[in-house]
């Protein structure tokens, strides 16, 4: 079976142009019989697609004179929205490297009460830390969609519909990486710590869900205004 390095090689851009192979080596993978990568890494990628559609909204934006009033904001956001779509690419890998964790912990020994003690307080820990992946790729998800809702009325009409699209990616993207919140929570006997992620979870799902609808609701007014 493929390591993770060899099932991801290639999966880069050459010379600045989109790669068929870097898009078809990544959807191979995940295709694969292999559990990593999966559905937190495709959370993590879509956040990271929402982030360079805010870019390019942005960008568009930039050096327009009908936009004079705007080009710091869009200065700033087209920054900000890069900036995020390198950390949520790296979190494509996290996802990876933390699933890989929980499985390593599952490998230990178990033949003695005092390895079945170490393997369970590994398999616990691993669980914890493998929560930390998509809940980093919720969290800046979210943050894209703030730099989007920022762009609404402020930005090149003629893009706005890809602040949906973008706002739409961002929040697929929390839908995902809750998902796997909650599976990793539903293994982790830690009940104070369980509360309070679950608590977590439900705030930034609930102002993930106003966002979208506030965007969209905000670009079709764009829209109207053309």
């Amino acid at each position: 079976m493929l390591t993770q390095t060899e099932k991801l090689r290639g999966c880069s851009s050459m010379d600045g142009h989109i790669s068929r192979a870097a898009i078809g080596d990544y959807l191979a993978a995940l295709g694969s019989n292999s559990a990593a990568p999966g559905g937190g890494s495709s959370a993590a990628l879509s956040g990271a697609m929402a982030a360079a559609l805010v870019s390019m909204v942005a960008n568009l934006t930039i050096g327009r004179e009908k936009y004079a009033d705007y080009q710091e904001l869009a200065s700033r956001t087209a920054e900000k929205s890069q900036a995020l779509v390198l950390e949520l690419t790296d979190c494509v890998r996290k996802d990876m490297n933390a699933f890989d964790g929980v499985m390593a912990a599952f490998r230990m020994p178990k033949s003695t009460d005092e390895e079945r003690a170490e393997r369970s307080r590994a398999v616990q820990e691993a669980y914890k830390g493998a929560t930390g992946a998509p809940v980093e790729t919720a969290e800046k998800c979210l943050e894209v969609l703030k730099l989007a809702e920022g762009l609404l009325g402020k930005s090149n009409v003629t893009a706005c519909i890809d602040l949906s699209a973008a706002a739409i990616e961002a929040r697929a993207g929390i839908t995902i990486a809750l998902e796997n919140v909650n599976v990793n929570l539903a293994a982790i006997r830690d009940g104070e710590y369980v509360s309070r992620m679950r608590a977590w979870a439900d705030d930034i799902d609930a102002e993930s869900q106003r966002l979208l609808a506030l965007i969209r609701v905000g670009v079709a007014e764009m829209m109207g205004g053309k």
